[in-house]
């Protein structure tokens, strides 16, 4: 079957943006616009749960209102397949923005026109740059009171280290935003009614246009007489990106042509020398179907890409798989969902053709996998599809043994293909089922949510028998769970959230361990010497061996690091894991008859709990980067508030109206935050949290979470 879009004509987006900048409602207004829609739903419609826009469709989107997973959308525009990721914007759900950046080539990054650049904007523009994702920027809700187009593009350049590039300005703001001007063909876009069907008119941009338009305030039209100034920022930065175009402008004069400019802003845009900055307001019907111009014009296809790279056991990167048909398939599976059609394993085709009934190989398990039903996924509609090809982004059902990040290829030509990135855990609950018949099938349906969120973290307290629950946050945590009574019909019920402590050590000391035990017969022996020694903050765990003449022979130097990397998830303070340390084994004995791996491992094991008791060991706990968005009058109550929670103010920022106060604040001291803090500000402040760095714990405190451990592992054994 041959193919029947050209790889050329394929754009692989996703829109990201902080919670609330209008991502949702813009994907809506893209489906509608391309004719993939005929109604559209807004988010504040969904509340009752009756009807649900199309990526927002599980019951816990429609009641919070916000996006949760990532939902694939495809659609056509200018004869160009759209394939469409809309990604969540709450810190929690970070997971979902990660792993869709990773298979995407580019990205529309949206922007509130009257907040600005927002905490999570950061974050997500961050991992865009870790995955050199190509990016256009859209300012939305310039029909909101506060919208600010130029301060925001300014927060883009400050706070985003980014160089924006207006291709477009806006013709009136707030209640009088009329549309914008096209900077490339030197146009004005009006609409004269918010209707979603409504045309827009083109006009010449004349001195006169404020007037005309019934332009009144005042920045308002200094943008409009400004025009020519961000015409020729446009011109001159275009210019750099083609030196045909610049040399005709330097001699001649010749001022280039709006293709000319589509042509070197496309270059630019992929190779992110710049990001060329839209606006409008999708709310109001404006501006979005320019949007769709942009990402036709401007961002890669997947040949505009650098090819994937394929890397070692290790993930050191070997080689590379170009996107064509012809290569040798390859795929990535970047996400794992349980719904009515089973377990769905999303999976973005890199190389090569897969049809149904292949068998393929996982390369990262060593396993094969027998291709049954591929889909192709519209939200939660699921299309029957025989074959995918390059650049192609499908779901596969049912397979038995690939995750997310897993690569899929074929079994003659394997390869590994560059593995995603994911945030370690940084709160915990314990968890069980309501219903004490139903706990096997709560476990099972626990199994099936953390197989699909790498971000979650499940394991059994060795002490209490608890099954503890690791996420990115409270609301992250709450969600999994009313996800599996909606999901797989099982309650459960959460205790108290904690916080995941770790701790380290600050001296350098040497331990001497010898292991001698005789029973009737052949007894055990392992002697080892091991340097115990801190690292700096996140460099985790490093183990070396340093001996030399046998003294400890190579097949047992692999369980002493077995035996240390066991022991040291039980820490000596309040056995919390321990990080951030080297161990070098330097130096032991060992007996012809007595000794094996498991003495080694033992001999270590102890070595560890003997030798950090006396290397200084301190306590380390999550320290959470906290923006609370508050009114002026309440901004005293705010930062009196964050002082007391052991905080550290890093800056204040003007946001429209409010100010943004962005402060360091350890995650213990946060729990409950949210209502101490409308009861001060009257509901009117907001806040984001994301994990920023693990710091020691003042001595105090430590003493008090010690102490807490101690009693609650008392009682566990009372």
């Amino acid at each position: 079957m041959p193919r029947t879009t050209a790889l050329s004509d394929i754009r692989n987006i996703g829109i990201i943006a902080h919670v609330d900048a209008g991502k949702t409602t813009t994907t809506e207004r893209i489906l509608y616009y391309t004719g993939r829609k005929h109604t559209i739903i807004d988010i504040h419609d969904t509340k009752d749960l009756k009807t649900s826009t199309t990526t927002d469709y599980l019951e816990q989107e429609q009641k919070r209102g916000i996006t949760i997973q990532s939902a694939a959308v495809s659609a056509f525009w200018r004869d160009k397949k759209i394939n469409l990721i809309d990604t969540p914007g709450h810190v929690d759900f970070t997971i979902e923005v990660n792993r869709s950046l990773r298979v995407l080539d580019g990205a529309v990054v949206v922007f509130d026109g009257v907040a600005g650049v927002e905490p999570q904007s950061e974050t997500n523009w961050r991992l865009a740059d870790n995955y050199d994702v190509p990016r256009i920027c859209y300012v939305n809700k310039m029909d909101r009171s506060g919208a600010n187009f130029l301060r925001c593009v300014e927060m883009i350049k400050n706070r985003l280290n980014a160089r924006p590039l207006p291709v477009q300005l806006p013709i009136g703001s707030e209640d009088n935003f009329k549309g914008m001007i096209d900077l490339v063909e030197m146009k004005a876009l009006v609409w004269e009614s918010d209707d979603k069907d409504a045309e827009w008119q083109t006009l010449d941009v004349t001195p006169d246009l404020a007037d005309q338009l019934h332009i009144t305030m005042p920045s308002d039209r200094k943008i409009l007489a400004d025009v020519n100034k961000y015409r020729t920022e446009l011109i001159d930065t275009c210019l750099e990106q083609d030196d045909e175009a610049m040399e005709a402008y330097l001699n001649d004069g010749t001022v280039p042509s709006a293709d000319v400019l589509r042509k070197a802003l496309r270059k630019g845009t992929i190779t992110s020398a710049f990001n060329p900055v839209l606006c409008g307001s999708s709310y109001k019907n404006k501006g979005v179907q320019q949007v769709l111009d942009a990402v036709v014009d401007y961002l890669p296809a997947p040949t505009d890409v650098a090819a994937i790279k394929t890397v070692d056991a290790d993930g050191n990167p070997v080689g590379e798989r170009k996107t064509a048909d012809e290569e040798p398939f390859s795929a990535l599976a970047f996400k794992v969902i349980n719904d009515a059609y089973g377990a769905l394993t999303f999976v973005r085709v890199y190389s090569g053709v897969l049809t149904k009934g292949a068998s393929v190989q996982n390369s990262t398990r060593g396993k094969r996998e027998k291709i049954g039903r591929m889909v192709e996924m519209f939200a939660k509609e699921a299309n029957p599809i025989e074959e995918a090809r390059a650049g192609d982004i499908i779901a596969l059902v049912s397979l038995a043994e690939t995750e997310t990040g897993d690569t899929l290829c074929d079994s003659a030509n394997p390869v590994v293909l560059e593995r995603m990135r994911f945030p370690d855990p940084v709160i915990s609950v314990s968890v069980k089922s309501k219903v004490k018949a139903e706990q096997e099938k709560f476990s099972a349906a626990l199994g099936k949510m953390v197989r699909a969120d790498p971000s979650l973290h499940l394991e059994t307290d060795r002490e209490t028998g608890q099954t503890i629950l690791r996420g990115m946050g409270e609301l992250h945590l709450e969600v999994t769970l009313d996800r599996m009574r909606t999901e797989f019909g099982v309650e459960g019920t959460m205790g108290e959230p904690q916080v995941a402590y770790r701790e380290t050590i600050t001296r350098k000391i040497q331990e001497n361990y010898t292991h001698k035990k005789q029973t009737g017969g052949s007894g055990q022996f392992a002697e080892v010497w091991i340097i115990f020694e801190p690292l700096e903050r996140s460099a985790g765990f490093e183990f070396v061996d340093e001996t030399v003449g046998g003294s400890v022979p190579r097949e047992f130097v692999p369980a002493v690091e077995k035996g240390l990397k066991i022991q040291k998830e039980d820490g000596v303070l309040a056995h919390f894991p321990t990080v951030d340390f080297r161990a070098t084994l330097i130096d032991g004995s060992y007996h012809d008859v007595d000794s094996n791996a498991l003495t080694f491992e033992i001999a270590a094991k102890a070595a560890f709990r003997e030798g950090l008791k006396k290397a200084g060991p301190i306590l380390l706990e999550p320290v959470m980067k906290v923006e609370t968005v508050t009114p002026q009058d309440h901004l005293g109550d705010v930062i009196g508030d964050i002082n007391r929670r052991r905080g550290t103010i890093q800056e204040q920022i003007e946001r429209g109206n409010n100010i943004a106060v962005v402060a360091t604040v350890p995650l213990s001291e946060m729990f409950g935050y949210i209502g101490q803090l409308r009861s001060m500000t009257s509901g009117r402040a907001s806040y984001t949290m994301e994990f920023s760095h693990y710091e020691p714990v003042p001595k105090q405190v430590a003493d008090e979470v010690i102490a807490e451990v101690a009693k609650l592992k008392a009682a566990a054994n009372a």
